[in-house]
């Protein structure tokens, strides 16, 4: 008999402890915070459900959000300055980014302009409606330069949809997946939600992260559930993004 009283297994409720590797929480910097005061709004919203270790992500994307070490590492010092004016000490944040698989990329990989996830991962991201021409000559400058490529939100590029075994040739390469907390709802849409779903299935996701932007987003990750069969699952990705990352 269907039990309509049944507990709902909310996404949050399994998030204490965890660390954040994809967000747009630094302010004025790409699409994400616009402000410090949204930055805070963000971090306090994330505090509610017991997360307080972040690595924020800006874009790094050439003529649209040319961002560099340096304008990151301004951004994140102005945030934790503010952190620390509203006594906010058990937040810790620190910063990578999420860079485009461009025309640009690989000069900034070797020019060492990069920001990597704890020294040794990097997170990259291509465009959603065509594979970028240099993306396997990219994928190998990073394993020349000794980083591993996280493909950021793999469930996203809608061109991939009808070429699913692409998926599996990106792995055979050694690429990492992140998948995005709000996939597993219709947030992105159904096509989006249906390919996350499909990812985990196939023990293929190695990552999660927000990607949050702004507090409409993270209200929507609040309100996700998971199905009982996929609470492991999930489980063990946060955990591994944990010990991965922490």
């Amino acid at each position: 008999m269907l039990n309509f009283f049944s507990k709902k297994i909310f996404l949050v409720d399994l998030l204490e402890g965890f660390v954040d590797i994809h967000n747009h929480i630094l302010p004025g910097i790409d699409d994400g915070a616009k402000t410090v005061e949204n930055s805070i709004e963000l971090l306090k919203g994330f505090s509610e459900f017991g997360v307080a270790n972040f690595i924020a992500t800006p874009h790094i994307m050439h003529n649209y959000y040319d961002n560099t070490p340096q304008t990151i590492s301004k951004s994140l010092n102005q945030l934790k300055v503010a952190l620390k004016k509203n006594k906010l000490s058990s937040i810790s944040i620190d910063a990578s980014a999420e860079h485009m698989i461009d025309d640009n990329f690989e000069t900034i990989l070797n020019n060492k302009c990069i920001m990597p996830l704890r020294k040794e991962h990097l997170l990259v991201e291509m465009s959603y409606l065509q594979p970028p021409i240099n993306f396997d000559e990219a994928m190998i400058s990073i394993a020349h330069n000794r980083y591993f490529p996280i493909l950021a939100h793999p469930e996203r590029y809608n061109f991939l949809h009808a070429r699913s075994q692409k998926y599996g040739e990106f792995k055979q390469q050694g690429i990492l997946f992140q998948l995005n907390m709000l996939s597993l709802s219709e947030f992105y849409g159904k096509d989006v939600q249906k390919m996350a779903f499909r990812l985990l299935e196939e023990d293929m996701i190695d990552f999660i992260g927000s990607d949050v932007h702004n507090t409409s987003q993270l209200n929507a990750i609040k309100q996700i559930t998971i199905s009982k069969k996929l609470r492991p699952t999930l489980e063990a990705i946060i955990e591994g993004t944990v010990l991965r990352f922490l």
